[in-house]
């Protein structure tokens, strides 16, 4: 028990508040966690679909190296099962639907040696690379200085291999190439344990899902700390002197001695700060947007596409969707087809009518799957675009030259002020696990500050 007791405000009820605030507690201290929305889990949110089937309509897979959000799993006995992948995968490029397993499809095989120089060279910068300190890496200035796209035209000359650099781009930040620093893009490959390692889905990323969604992890998690929870709660401003901190809200104000923000890094600078942020954390948040993603699930009556001999994973370059992976459930009726906007794409897509983006979306499908994919029961679509709370998704990325000159500003306490979520996690940064990583460092930061007192 701590001999003398604090009380700490924290922002968010994701992970990384989650974590950080059951940490602060067994450790004798008094916390409370202030969310905006009517529910625990941020970006993790789970809906039922008519039938109540549970889809993931934010983050929703977890794989090997992800050692705490499995062992937080583990612990809570929330029960996961494996990615469905049976089959042979699709893909169309260029007007051709090419049926594949493995990795690529059957490209030239000029194409193919490229693509894999490509990905192989990509890899190796990235394991130069410090992820607990990125701008002190070797050449940081040099990469941080390019963006990814220019990586890639000066790297990759051949249509197919620039086509799934920029894919990578896509479906793992899913921002552009052309946003991103190169140093960024190195950072979260070596902070996800290697390119392998974040586009697989057996011994990767994707390998498991968790049987009744990802929030059931979330909600377990909160379970213990109910009385400590405060919903439809969003923060406005922080006031903070050598007394304390005060936390003002849509419900009144807060006293804290100390807060733990687990806010995005571009939401986080939307609050009012008295006194102000330094400089360096102020526009750290200007350079840090999120990505856009359009997430949807259309369900069917049983997943035909296994009839087919295929595995449910498609890939194409057409629009608006880039990349669909079957989500059914372990039972595998109803079967789910889940598909993703990205990028630019979602930017552009978010603004059409819903009519609009079914239709494009149940045509894309149909154009990967066939006549069967328009026979579609439900059409659930989740744009993180337009949530109020995230305001994108998957994460927060850092623009060129953002990590050499703002880097350290990311993770320093400012004052009274700690900083917590995926975005600041060294290793898994913008999964689950990392949000969890960045709990437990934020709650041993003031932990290690409350024993020195």
């Amino acid at each position: 028990m701590a001999s003398s007791p604090l009380h700490i405000a924290v922002i968010g009820a994701g992970f990384a508040g989650l974590t950080a605030a059951r940490a602060l507690k067994a450790a004798g201290h008094s916390v409370t966690i202030l969310e905006a929305r009517d529910r625990v889990g941020g970006r993790i949110h789970t809906k039922a679909a008519a039938d109540g089937t549970p889809v993931d309509v934010g983050g929703q897979w977890i794989g090997p190296g992800q050692d705490r959000v499995l062992a937080l799993a583990e612990e809570l006995g929330v029960e996961t099962f494996p990615s469905y992948e049976t089959g042979d995968n699709l893909c169309l490029f260029n007007g051709e639907r090419m049926r594949f397993s493995g990795i690529l499809p059957p490209h030239a095989p000029e194409a193919v040696a490229e693509t894999e120089a490509t990905f192989q060279a990509l890899d190796a910068l990235a394991a130069t690379v410090d992820a607990e300190r990125p701008w002190t890496s070797p050449n940081a200035q040099e990469l941080d200085n390019q963006t990814f796209e220019a990586w890639i035209q000066r790297t990759a000359q051949g249509p197919e291999a620039r086509f799934w650099m920029r894919f990578l781009a896509n479906s793992v930040l899913a921002a552009d190439a052309r946003e991103l620093s190169l140093l960024h893009v190195l950072f979260y490959v070596k902070s996800g344990g290697g390119l392998a390692s974040l586009i697989s889905m057996s011994g990767g990323a994707q390998e498991r899902r968790f049987t009744r969604g990802a929030q059931h992890l979330v909600e377990r998690l909160a379970e213990d700390l109910r009385p400590n929870l405060r919903f439809n709660c969003p923060v406005t401003a922080l006031h903070q002197d050598e007394r304390g901190v005060v936390v003002e809200h849509a419900g009144g104000s807060l006293p804290a001695d100390r807060v733990v923000v687990t806010l995005p890094p571009t939401l986080a600078g939307r609050l009012r700060y008295s006194p102000a942020l330094p400089g360096a954390r102020d526009h750290l948040t200007q350079r840090m947007p999120m990505g856009a993603c359009i997430k949807i699930q259309c369900v069917y009556a049983r997943p035909f596409w296994r009839d087919a001999g295929l595995s449910g994973m498609a890939i194409t370059d057409a629009g608006p969707i880039s990349l669909v992976y079957d989500n059914s459930p372990a039972s595998g009726t109803p079967g789910v087809l889940v598909a993703f906007i990205e990028g630019e794409e979602a930017k552009l897509w978010t603004n059409r009518s819903a009519a609009d983006r079914r239709a494009a979306v149940l045509g894309a499908l149909v154009d990967l799957f066939g006549p069967d994919a328009a026979a579609v029961r439900e059409f659930i679509e989740q744009s993180w675009l337009e949530e109020e709370f995230s305001r994108g998704g998957y994460g927060g990325f850092l623009v060129p030259g953002a990590w050499t000159t703002l880097g350290p500003a990311l993770r320093q306490p400012c004052g009274r002020i700690h900083w917590a979520g995926t975005e600041t996690a060294s290793q898994w940064a913008g999964y689950m696990d990392g949000a969890i990583r960045s709990g437990e460092r934020v709650a041993a930061e003031i932990l290690a500050i409350a024993a020195a007192q």
